[in-house]
């Protein structure tokens, strides 16, 4: 498959996102923030950083790039769109993701091994992965805490669209949320890195790689 990587000014992680996505058997296509096309790809993912260095709010300015356009159409349209750390902040402030995400409760940048659940299969991003499987992906942020009033919050866990869970929660996200997807399922933003756990040699081991080989089980058994 052909995965776009998107390329914001202040963008930190496209490169290991890229790597990520060839690891697992993808051809990685970079699309830049002013692309006015998404160049044939079959999935997008939004990577960590700090675009458009954070300014008024993380992945406020973002939203009105010219590729995330393209990235709302065919989100919209069914592509499947991931969203890490700043990815995921993106998402939500473009509304294809409910919520948002606030300066960490104890009010400094964390950067850590984070254990987390998987609690929901049913993506193209997390197929690979067991219902209630744990596991141990970097997390770096200083506003990583994920928020919404609770009528969302009890949708989301009644829909069963809480993708991930903390195994101990490193920010102040409530109840404990790590990442979401949307209704139909094909958006999933989440705050830890899964892109820095796919090789033992550079990362916490390889948790994180199915994220990425989860695109391929999806699209053979679409």
């Amino acid at each position: 498959m052909k995965v776009g990587v998107v390329t914001f000014p202040g963008s930190l992680d496209d490169v290991d996102a890229a790597r990520a996505a060839r690891l697992a058997g993808h051809d990685a296509v970079s699309l830049w923030h002013g692309d006015h096309d998404l160049k044939g790809v079959d999935a997008v993912v939004l990577p960590g950083g700090f675009s458009y260095g954070d300014y008024l709010r993380c992945g406020a300015i973002s939203r009105f790039a010219p590729v995330m356009s393209e990235v709302l159409t065919a989100a919209q349209g069914g592509m499947p769109v991931l969203g890490i750390c700043n990815g995921f902040q993106i998402l939500c402030e473009s509304h294809l993701l409910p919520g948002a995400l606030i300066r960490n409760d104890h009010r400094k940048f964390g950067c850590l091994d984070q254990r987390v659940r998987v609690e929901n299969t049913s993506t193209p991003w997390t197929s690979s992965y067991a219902q209630g499987q744990e596991l141990t992906i970097v997390l770096k942020n200083g506003e990583g805490a994920y928020v919404a009033d609770e009528v969302t919050l009890d949708r989301l866990e009644g829909e069963g669209r809480v993708v991930v869970r903390y195994v101990g929660n490193p920010n102040g996200s409530l109840r404990d949320i790590a990442g979401v997807t949307n209704e139909r399922g094909n958006v999933v933003g989440l705050m830890p890195h899964p892109e820095h756990a796919v090789e033992d040699l550079t990362g916490p081991g390889t948790d994180g790689i199915g994220f990425f080989t989860s695109l391929l089980e999806s699209a053979a058994t679409a």
